[in-house]
């Protein structure tokens, strides 16, 4: 086995929200990390199939984003972004 070559290897305290919520079109279920890690942002997670993103303000504004991170339709992103909007 060839030698590992370790970009990093931390650890930290990290706190974790786990929410799970209905909408009209989908439920969610969510873990949102806050780490000093990212800048700010969070790291979420959709329970559901495994995706997970790194996601501060200006991702939520950016069109597309959690269409693509999350695999959603646009229906159901605008329902995740009213709520990540009041978590972010």
């Amino acid at each position: 086995m060839a030698d590992l070559f370790y970009l990093y290897d931390e650890s930290e305290d990290t706190k974790t929200r786990f929410v799970s919520f209905t909408a009209e079109a989908t439920r969610f279920d969510l873990a949102i990390t806050t780490t000093d890690r990212f800048y700010g942002k969070k790291l979420v997670i959709n329970i559901q199939n495994g995706r997970s993103a790194i996601i501060g303000k200006d991702d939520l504004e950016e069109e597309g984003y959690l269409e693509f991170a999350f695999n959603l339709n646009e229906q159901e992103a605008e329902e995740l972004k009213m709520f990540l909007e009041t978590v972010i």
